[in-house]
């Protein structure tokens, strides 16, 4: 493959759909490249040499159809559009796997940074970073105020039920991927059962909204949110609980799971909880919860990272410590619930 046809993208194909259905749009050859890819969904970015667009696709080679919906992630960006949370403009989905292999869609490129790591975040200084954070929360505000009906996502998920169903299915991927003794999961498991929040009113909920997951202009202002893959109708403070896990400094230098709370200027949990609270005024005296529930999350997350690492199907950088990591995010979810 040559750099401008990445793996699983043929530039030529997707320009002869693009001239059909959005006549004009493209202006010449396309070439792209890969932005990133791996176990999620692959994106590229295209050009024409005067205009730029993003392709979303699966992974190379057989997947589970619900963990790579295309038509989901669109629908959600396309429904969204019009409202005042930023996402890229959608262009196009297509479901005809003749054309890339398997169904993708394409949207506008939104020039912006998604910051990862403290250490990219230093150059930006205290304010800045403060500043950039507090957008982050006033943003998912805005989008968990959008009323899913009025932009036609009323059918997007079942809320009903939607905790214990979460806590069922996460129980379940922790026992497929467990082949070690894990002091402390299924106690963590247990004790958020017994004590489920009520749910708030049902919301579009990201499922996976942190710092990295949205774009940051010049400006400090968010540009997009991205990764909407996890998508779906449900309780709005489960996107809460994960931003203030991964808010929460780790205590562990060069950690391969990023966090960036230890940036100069980041607010605190309990800031950022603070500034949710007061600019969407929902209840948020279940944020423990919530939080423990993300911590929990995130150890059967990288217990399976770690199980398929053990049986060497997962090579790289950083994969050979993520096995150590499980049991500070169990400690971390048992502490939170005590203390909440």
């Amino acid at each position: 493959m040559s750099p401008d046809h990445p793996p699983g993208l043929d530039p030529d194909r997707l320009r002869a759909l693009l001239d059909r259905e959005r006549p004009g749009l493209v202006s010449g050859p396309l070439s792209g490249r890969l932005i990133e890819g791996g176990r999620s969904n692959l994106t590229y970015a295209v050009s024409d040499g005067t205009s730029r667009w993003v392709v979303r696709r699966p992974p190379l080679g057989h997947v589970l159809a619900t963990a790579h919906d295309m038509k989901r992630e669109h629908r959600v960006i396309s429904a969204l559009y019009p409202t005042d949370v930023p996402v890229p403009r959608p262009v196009l989905l297509c479901e005809d796997e003749e054309v890339l292999g398997a169904p993708f869609y394409v949207m506008e490129f939104v020039e912006g940074t998604p910051y990862r790591t403290a250490e990219q975040l230093a150059p930006l200084g205290a304010e800045r970073t403060r500043g950039a954070l507090l957008n982050l929360v006033d943003t998912l505000v805005g989008l968990h105020a959008v009323d899913p009906a009025e932009v036609g996502l009323g059918d997007f998920g079942r809320p009903e039920g939607f905790l214990d169903r979460q806590l069922r299915r996460w129980g379940k991927q922790l026992a497929a991927s467990r082949d070690r003794e894990l002091a402390g999961i299924d106690e963590l498991h247990a004790a958020l059962g017994r004590d489920l929040p009520r749910s708030p009113a049902p919301a579009v909920v990201h499922g996976d909204y942190r710092l990295d997951n949205v774009l940051i202009g010049d400006d400090d202002r968010i540009k997009a949110i991205l990764d909407w893959e996890m998508s779906t109708l449900g309780d709005p403070l489960t996107d809460l609980g994960l931003l203030v896990m991964y808010s929460t400094p780790l205590g562990m230098p060069g950690s391969p799971v990023s966090t960036t709370a230890e940036a100069p200027g980041h607010p605190t949990p309990a800031e950022l909880v603070e500034r949710y609270a007061a600019r969407s005024g929902r209840d948020v005296a279940a944020v423990s919860w919530y939080t423990a529930f993300a911590w929990f999350k995130l150890a059967v997350i990288l217990e399976g990272i770690h199980y398929r690492y053990t049986l060497g199907q997962t090579v790289g950088r950083g994969f050979d410590r993520i096995g150590d990591l499980v049991p500070v995010f169990i400690e971390h979810g048992l502490t939170t619930l005590q203390e909440g």
